[in-house]
C-alpha cells in the first residue's frame, strides 16, 4: 500500500511513499511513519539554522537587517515584489548589490510576478531566485568576518564551513557523519537522519536565547518564508502563535513546536512536493495541534482535488498513512 494516492475515477493513477519522525524535547521518536533514520539532504529546510551566526554574532544588528528581511534569509522566496523589496533592502544595507549574488537565476514562483517580467520585458536575475535572501545572509556573514565574498557558495569557503558547523551542532552529528553535496542554489546541502532534523527544529523552537528572534521572525513574517497561496505560509498564518515551518525540495517539509516540545520532519521518497501537505496536516492532527476552524481553513491542503482545464473536479489525493509510536 502506497501512503499517498492520486485517484482519478475509480482507477489510482499516482502514489507516493512517505518517511517521517516526530522526536521530542529529548530528541526521542514519538511517532513515525516509514524509516524515520532515513538519510535525506536537508535542502532549505536548513534555512533557520543557516541564518543562526546573524542572529548570534550581532550581524543583523551590525547592519540594520530587520525581522521582516531575516524572515526572506530563512525563505524559500515566491519572487513576489515584497520578497524582492526585502533582498534589495538587504544588498543595500551591506553595500552589494544583485550581481554579488552567485545563487543563479530562475523565473519567481509566483505565476503572475513571472508574467509581469515577461511581459515587461525585465531580465530575470538571480535576485529572483527562491533562495535570494539565504545568498544575501551569506554575504552579511562574509562581510562582517572579512572574508572575501566572491565564490562563499564553494564549499571551502569560510560562509559554507560555518554553515556546516551550525548544522553538525543543531543536529548533534559529527561533520563527517553529515553526507554533502551541492544544493539547487549551489551552497553546501547537507544529508543527514531525518529525525537529527527534526531534532534540530525541536531544539530552534525550544532555544531561549536569541536565537529564538529566527522563530519569532518566521511566525511574524509568514508571508516572507514562502508566499502567496503556498502551504508553508498558509500554515504558518493559521499555526503560527504553536508552529514555525519550513519547506525543502524534493518534498521534504519540517515544522517546529514554538514551545519547543517536538519537531516533525516529512520526505516523501519521490521528492512529489504535492503529497507533502496532506501528510503535515494529517500528522499535526495526530499531535492534537488543529481545531475544527484550523481543518476548515486549511481544507485545501488537507483534502486537495484534481481539476481539468474545465475547472471540473477530476480526482483526488488521499492519505493511507499509519502513524506509529515509537
Amino acid at each position: 500500500m502506497k501512503d499517498v494516492v492520486v485517484q482519478r475515477g475509480s482507477l489510482i493513477e499516482s502514489a507516493h511513499r512517505v518517511h517521517a519522525a516526530v522526536v521530542n524535547e529529548k530528541g526521542e521518536i514519538i511517532a513515525k511513519v516509514g524509516d524515520p533514520h532515513r538519510v535525506v539532504f536537508c535542502r532549505s529546510a536548513a534555512k533557520p539554522f543557516q541564518a543562526v551566526p546573524l542572529v548570534e554574532e550581532h550581524i543583523l544588528d551590525e547592519f540594520g537587517i530587520n525581522p521582516n528581511e531575516l524572515a526572506v534569509i530563512c525563505a524559500s522566496h515566491s519572487g513576489e515584489p515584497k520578497h524582492i523589496e526585502a533582498v534589495r533592502s538587504i544588498l543595500d544595507k551591506i553595500g552589494l548589490c544583485e550581481k554579488d549574488l552567485e545563487c543563479g537565476p530562475h523565473p519567481p514562483f509566483r505565476e503572475s510576478a513571472a508574467i509581469e517580467l515577461y511581459t515587461n520585458r525585465k531580465e530575470i536575475g538571480p535576485i529572483y531566485n527562491n533562495c535570494s535572501g539565504k545568498h544575501a545572509g551569506m554575504l552579511a556573514l562574509a562581510l562582517s568576518k572579512d572574508w572575501e565574498t566572491e565564490g562563499y557558495i564553494n564549499r571551502d569557503h569560510p560562509v559554507q564551513v560555518r554553515m556546516l558547523s551550525e548544522i553538525s551542532r543543531w543536529t548533534s552529528l559529527r561533520e563527517s557523519e553529515i553526507k554533502l553535496g551541492v544544493d539547487g542554489c549551489g551552497v553546501v546541502c547537507f544529508g543527514l537522519p531525518l529525525e537529527r532534523l527534526a531534532k534540530a527544529f525541536c531544539a530552534l523552537g525550544n532555544d531561549d536565547s536569541s536565537n529564538h528572534r529566527i522563530v519569532s521572525a518566521m511566525t511574524n513574517y509568514p508571508d516572507m518564508v514562502a508566499g502567496t497561496g503556498r502551504f508553508g505560509t498558509a500554515l504558518i498564518e493559521r499555526l503560527g502563535d504553536r508552529i514555525f515551518a519550513k519547506t525543502g525540495a524534493e518534498g521534504v517539509f519540517a515544522v517546529g513546536s514554538t514551545e519547543g516540545d517536538f519537531g516533525m520532519v516529512v520526505k516523501i521518497e519521490d521528492g512529489a512536493k504535492r503529497a507533502t501537505p496532506i501528510i503535515v496536516l494529517q500528522i499535526l492532527d495526530h499531535l492534537k495541534l488543529l481545531g475544527d476552524e484550523d481543518k476548515e481553513k486549511l481544507e485545501m491542503f488537507s483534502s486537495p482535488v484534481i481539476r481539468n482545464t474545465l475547472g471540473q473536479i477530476v480526482g483526488e489525493i488521499s492519505s493511507n498513512i499509519e502513524l506509529v509510536a515509537e
